[in-house]
């Protein structure tokens, strides 16, 4: 899935685009960079940064431990 402006979290309805979350890893590649994030509900993210802005391109359920 790829966001767009006013994209949310489908787990938890948090924005995209707003804090808190929490950077896991990042990663340089030759076009900008990709970064891990995980969100307030513990969903893991793959955030995509180039020329066209910062947007999440994949993300998975919220772990376990936080979803209950």
């Amino acid at each position: 899935m790829t966001s767009t402006i006013r994209a949310v979290c489908p787990h938890c309805g948090w924005p995209d685009g707003a804090e808190p979350f929490q950077v896991v890893s990042r990663h340089g590649t030759a076009t900008g960079g990709t970064m891990w994030t995980r969100c307030a509900c513990g969903s893991l993210q793959v955030r995509v940064t180039d020329g066209c802005g910062t947007r999440v391109v994949s993300r998975s359920r919220p772990s376990a431990a936080r979803a209950g």
